[in-house]
Parts: C-alpha cells; sequence; structure tokens
C-alpha cells in the first residue's frame, strides 16, 4: 500500500475521532480536510459524490467517505476507510451501551451533554451554511432549495427524501440542451454487488423469520432499515425509536434517549447509534452476548449502503457524461440543501427551546464561520460547560 494511502487513511481517522454533528456537518469536514487541505477531489466532485449519496439508502457521510476512498484507491482501500470510519464510533456507542444500565441503576445524571445537543445544531447550520453557498446558484436552483426545505421538514417519511431528491433532478434534467455534448458515451453496469445486495436482504429475510435466533433477527432487523433509510441519522431515530422501543421493547424510552445523546456528542457516523441498541437488546446474554448485538446491529445497518454505492460508484463517472444526468446534479444538490436547512430546524426542535440554548446555537455557529477553532476544542468546552454548571 503506497504512502498516499496511509496518509489518507490517517486523515479518515482524523474525522472519526473530530467530526462532529451528524453527516451535514462531517460533510462539511471533508471539504476542510479533503478538499481544501489534501486536495483529494475537487469541491464539484464532492458535492456530487454526496448527491450520489443522498438518493441512496443507508448512511450518507459513511457512503461518501467510502466512495472517496474507492476513487483514491479502488475497492480495498475503500473497504478500509469504512472500516476506520465506523469503528471508533461504533466501539464507544457498545462500551456506553454496557455502562449505561450502570449509570441507570446508580441514578448517575447525563445532564452534562446538555450543551453538546445545541452546539450539533450549530454545526449542522454551518454545514447547510457551506453547502448552499457552494452549490445553489441560479434562481430555480434557490427556489428548488427553499420548496424541498419546507417538505422535508414537514412531512417526515424516510420515502420523501429520495422523492425529493428524483424530483430536484428531473427539474433541473430538462434543461440538459444548456450542457455541451460528450462522445464515446459507453456505460458499463458491473451488477455483483446489487446482487449481492439484494441477495443478504433475501437471505436475512428468511433465516430471520425462520429462526428464534435472536442475533439473526437483529441483523435482519438492522440490515432491513438500512435499506430503507434515506436521509441519514435524523431520518434513523424515528424509525429505531418505533421498532426497538415502542414495538419490541428492547430498551426503554429513557435508555434510548440516552444514548441519542451520546451519540450527539460523538465523532463519527450517527448510525453507530445502532451498536448502542444492539448492544442493549442482548443485555440478558452477559457482556459478550451484548458485544455480539453491537457487532450484528453495526454490519447489519452499514452493510446495505455499502453494497450499493460499491455497486453505483463503478460507473458514476461513465454515468455523469450523459447530459441529462449532469443537469439533474444541479437540482439533486439544491434539494440536499434544503434537506440540511430542514434537519437543523429539525434537531433544535426536541432541544428546550430557552435564549441559553438558542445562544450555543448562534455562537457555534459564529465560531465555525468566523474563527478556525477545530472542531474538537468546541465540543471538549461543551463538555466542560456541563460539568462545571
Amino acid at each position: 500500500m503506497s504512502l498516499r494511502y496511509y496518509i489518507f487513511l490517517k486523515d479518515v481517522l482524523l474525522l472519526a475521532l473530530t467530526a462532529f454533528g451528524g453527516p451535514q456537518a462531517h460533510v462539511a469536514m471533508m471539504f476542510r480536510l479533503l478538499v481544501n487541505k489534501r486536495r483529494y477531489l475537487t469541491e464539484q466532485e464532492l458535492i456530487e459524490l454526496n448527491a450520489l449519496c443522498q438518493i441512496l439508502p443507508g448512511p450518507t457521510s459513511t457512503q461518501t467517505l467510502t466512495a472517496i476512498g474507492y476513487r483514491i484507491g479502488g475497492p480495498n482501500l475503500a473497504y478500509l476507510t469504512l472500516l476506520v470510519w465506523l469503528l471508533p464510533a461504533s466501539s464507544i456507542m457498545a462500551a456506553a451501551a454496557i455502562g449505561i444500565s450502570y449509570l441507570q441503576e446508580h441514578n448517575i445524571s447525563l445532564q452534562f451533554l446538555r450543551f453538546i445537543q445545541p452546539m450539533a445544531v450549530g454545526f449542522v447550520s454551518y454545514a447547510a451554511y457551506a453547502i448552499s453557498t457552494k452549490v445553489v446558484n441560479t434562481k430555480l436552483a434557490i427556489g428548488i432549495m427553499v420548496v424541498s426545505g419546507i417538505l422535508a421538514y414537514f412531512f417526515h417519511s424516510p420515502w420523501v427524501y429520495p422523492l425529493l431528491l428524483l424530483a430536484g433532478g428531473a427539474i433541473t434534467a430538462l434543461r440538459f440542451r444548456q450542457h455541451p455534448q460528450e462522445k464515446d458515451k459507453k456505460l458499463h453496469i458491473q451488477w455483483a454487488n446489487f446482487i449481492l445486495y439484494v441477495g443478504v436482504l433475501i437471505t436475512a429475510a428468511v433465516l430471520g423469520g425462520a429462526t428464534s435466533s435472536l442475533p439473526i433477527r437483529l441483523f435482519e432487523n438492522f440490515y432491513r432499515n438500512g435499506s430503507l433509510v434515506f436521509g441519514g441519522g435524523q431520518v434513523l431515530i424515528p424509525l429505531m425509536f418505533t421498532e426497538f422501543v415502542d414495538f419490541k421493547e428492547y430498551l426503554s424510552a429513557e435508555e434510548f434517549l440516552s444514548g441519542f445523546a451520546i451519540v450527539q456528542a460523538l465523532p463519527g457516523p450517527v448510525f453507530s447509534f445502532c451498536s448502542f441498541i444492539g448492544n442493549l437488546a442482548m443485555r440478558e446474554h452477559g457482556v459478550w452476548g451484548q458485544l455480539l448485538g453491537s457487532l450484528v446491529a453495526t454490519v447489519g445497518i452499514f452493510l446495505p449502503g455499502t453494497f450499493l454505492i460499491f455497486f453505483v460508484i463503478r460507473f458514476w463517472d461513465d454515468l455523469k457524461k450523459y447530459r441529462v444526468v449532469r443537469a439533474s446534479l444541479e437540482g439533486i444538490s439544491a434539494v440536499s440543501s434544503g434537506m440540511v436547512v430542514a434537519a437543523a430546524v429539525m434537531l433544535y426542535r426536541p432541544i428546550d427551546n430557552t435564549p441559553l440554548n438558542f445562544g450555543i446555537v448562534v455562537a457555534t455557529f459564529c465560531l465555525l464561520l468566523f474563527t478556525r477553532i477545530p472542531a474538537p476544542i468546541l465540543i471538549l468546552v461543551g463538555f466542560a460547560l456541563g460539568f462545571i454548571f
């Protein structure tokens, strides 16, 4: 493996340890580190890859980072990228789940996390500003961004997100004649990863229905949800709550909300929250059973999106040569910006709307916009304030 690949994996690890605030904030940090500093790819390439991943089900920032790894070093580097990115947060969430029962039993408060949540909203708000200023350059794009943001805010069905993205792409695709033609367009589709994705989905469903093994059923549950979740972690949370708290009662609402607060305070993928849920679902089987629960949940939730991005990324560059596809990217990017704005508002709603919390959101946004203070420093300050006050 070349030195460049080691440097890239080191950068991925840095993101895994410092990228706070959810998928939208992750993309903003990718712009800073991978585009502006390292120049692994251009701004437009990152925007297009992120828009592509928004269309596909699964963890958007994870798929985007994995796709970057694929572009730089092929499948092997992409797999290593995925592992380096998800292991820190997933491991911490597994450990948090093992410790959460102890905290609940001894009535130890989690109030020290209370400043982190409004700070996360500030990170997402900054991501909304950073992305929209880069991709929304026409009156049509502004209109698409505003409408998609409103619809994404008021309609929380997971199917709204892909429908909005497809609609936005279809609107600007009508303007394909404004783009120059390219010759030698040859589209070669390799179906192996898509067949693997469908095969695992069917096999997991059959085994999940035929067996009473809880780890197998958990894998099926998370793989199915990973195949249906569009739009990132903010869509994952209500689906997880409905299935694992309300319906299956694997954990209590208090435990779920405590875990959600913890994952908001961690860097890395928000989908690592599933490691926490799978762990507590297996708590009756001891520590090793809990660790197995974290493993099957993590693999189950990340695998579908990984299969799909590996399927599409192989012919993405050829697909972009078609004028209709290039024209559609403007609308898709505008919708993505609107969804980020909607996510910032939606994430603020569960937080108490006090002058202090609102001030923390504004202060975090301004610090990110006007200073070069690293994100980890801001988060550590939030933790410190939580312990002091």
